[in-house]
This record gives structure tokens, sequence and C-alpha cells, in this order.
């Protein structure tokens, strides 16, 4: 890429740097633009503002079926960091730097038109990485999914001053949720997309600590301890599901920064410990004091709301079998009960507690 960049500098310098960006001369003041200089110039446009970045981001991961995603990000100075991390398709390594070329997509057959106009040109990785410092694939393969970093120089392509204000729900008049009041920055643009996909997707927002317990939470919820035992590399996993593998804090850090979410060793300490809590969706946290009653509903006669009843007879019975089971593993582990199990029902659920000593 640099070697072509001279190439480029040298020809400019030799022949005028017009001949490299004109067609054709029209005459009086008329040029047909070249289609590279076309779209340099289309690009500049097309991404404007940080929360432009954002949308586009989130687009791309919808095309690419994802039904999670999430936004890590934290600013220093003027310098505005973007993490976006999703579960869908993802991007062959072969492509990783080609995507940010122009009128490269993946959307031959499935051009989408949506609020935000059509999407599937090809543009707006191009326009992206037009308009910023860095943008680039962090991690990604068939099937999944994507880490993208960008980062931005808000000196130069300017954000909303507000960055912490959450916008308010209402509903239009056709009954959908939509954004009203409050700033159209970073969060409002991630509300405003997760209410319009709201049956498709999620998004999720918040600091790359924030982010990094939400998936590591979500991954030891939906892991299959068993299937683990046959990874030998967290990057064959999902992108979202890695941290799930982290097995202490200096693990935590590695995975988490091959993902490009970069915290110290007592934030991932923090994490593990469950002190950074993981976040709820936007559209969960942007309609919690939004929801609306709900109409009076006839009362159902045939639901008990008092909770699970069981007759002392069955829950004797049970008991009984519960005791008798437990015999197979005391035999081989020297238990023995020292009382009958016990029984606890509640509203949702039946609780069984064995008390027992071990023998010598």
């Amino acid at each position: 890429m640099a070697d072509a960049q001279e190439l480029i500098s040298f020809i400019a310098s030799m022949t005028g740097e017009g001949n490299l960006r004109v067609e054709e001369n029209l005459g009086e003041g008329f040029v047909r633009l070249r289609v590279a200089e076309a779209e340099r110039r289309q690009a500049k446009h097309d991404i404007q503002h940080v929360e432009d970045i954002v949308i586009e981001m989130l687009r791309n991961a919808r095309d690419a079926h994802a039904t999670a995603m999430y936004v890590a990000t934290t600013k220093e100075g003027p310098v505005r960091t973007l993490l976006f991390l999703d579960n869908g398709s993802g991007v062959p390594a072969d492509m990783h730097d080609r995507i940010f070329d122009a009128r490269v997509t993946s959307k031959l057959e499935s051009m989408k038109m949506d609020r935000w106009g059509v999407h599937g040109r090809g543009m707006a990785l191009y326009s992206i990485r037009e308009n910023t410092d860095e943008s680039r694939v962090v991690t990604s393969a068939p099937g999944l999914g994507s880490s993208f970093k960008v980062v931005a120089d808000t000196d130069r392509l300017p954000e909303r001053a507000d960055q912490s204000s959450w916008p308010q729900a209402t509903r239009d008049d056709t009954g959908h949720w939509i954004c009203s009041r409050g700033p159209h920055n970073i969060i409002r643009t991630a509300c405003e997309f997760a209410l319009e996909e709201q049956h498709g997707c999620d998004v999720f927002l918040g600091s790359p600590a924030e982010i990094a317990a939400t998936l590591h939470t979500q991954a030891l919820s939906s892991l299959d301890a068993s299937k683990m035992l046959f990874v030998d590399d967290e990057t064959e996993l999902p992108v979202v599901d890695r941290l799930g593998c982290a097995s202490d804090a200096a693990d935590f850090m590695r995975i988490a920064a091959g993902l490009g979410i970069q915290i110290s060793e007592r934030t991932a300490h923090r994490i593990l410990s469950g002190q950074i809590k993981p976040v709820r969706s936007v559209t969960a946290r942007l309609l919690r004091t939004r929801r609306e009653p709900k109409p009076n509903a006839p009362i159902d006669l045939t639901r008990d709301r008092r909770g699970l009843k069981i007759a002392k007879d069955d829950l004797d019975e049970f008991s009984r079998t519960l005791e008798r089971d437990f015999e197979s593993i005391a035999s081989r582990y020297y238990l023995s009960l020292t009382r009958e199990p016990r029984i606890r029902v509640s509203r949702d659920s039946i609780t069984v507690t064995f008390d027992y000593q071990k023998g010598e």
C-alpha cells in the first residue's frame, strides 16, 4: 500500500495532481472526474460526524445477520475510539483489508433500503476509512462474527458535545417506539437503530470494561462446558463467546486484547469478581421507565397465583425416592445422610437439600 501511494505521489508531482483526478477536461471550467476521485468526494460527504460511523457499522452488522451487537467506546482528548463486535456471518481473513475498498460488498442480491437510505453500495466501510485515523478488522472469520476498531479525531470529524445524555422514547402515530428529545449523540444513534430493529437484534453500548463484562456474562450462560473440552484455541469460538474461556485475570486480559478491548489486570479482576456489571441492551435501558401499564385483563380463574402446592403425602414419597437415589453416590464417596432430604417449594422452583457427613 505504501509503495502504491509513493507511486501516485511521484506521478502527481510529475504530471500535476489534477491529471490524477480528472478523466476529461470539458472546457469552460468543466471536467469529468475519474471514478476514484468521485468516490473519494462521496465518501467524505457520507461520513460527516462520528455518529454517522456508528449507524453505518450497526447497519453492516445487521446485514451480516447479526442478532447481537456490542459497541465499546472511549474518548481521550479529541480522539474517539469505537469498537464494534457482533455475532454475524464474519469476514474471511483474505478480505479483512479489501472490504474497506470502494464498491466491495457482500450484498450483490440483498441491497437494503431502510430509514437511513440505501445500504449495500459497498461504500460504507470505504467512507469510514477515508474519514478516520484508523479503521480495521481486529478479528473475524466466517461464521464466527467480527470485531472492528475505528479511531476518529473529533477535531477533524466532529461529534455531539453531549455524549452522556439518553433520549426519551415515545410512541408515534402508528404505535411504534421512537426516540424523542435529547441530543443526537452516539447513545441516541444506537437507540434509534435498536428501536428500528427491535425484533431482529439487540444492541449493547458501554465502556470497554462494561462490554467485556457483558460478553463474559453472556458467554458463561450460553457456552456448553462439554464442548469447551474440545476447543484448543478460543479463536475457534464465535467472537462474542471468547471471553467465556478466561480462566483467570491474565487470561481474560489476553483474550480481551485479541478482541480489541484493552483493560488493566485490576479491571479484569473486577469483572471476574462481578464488581463490574454487564449492561442491559439499549432498548431495555431506554424503555425502562417508559413501560406503559397493561390494560386490565380478565382474571384467569384456572391459574394458581399463589405458586405451586404439593400435598404432604406426595412430598414424603418424593423425599423417600430421593433418599434411595442418593445411596448410589453416597456409597462411592463414603457419605451418609444425617437427616431425610429437605424439600422447599416456592413459586417457580423446587429446592432439595441433602445434609450429609463424610465417613472415614
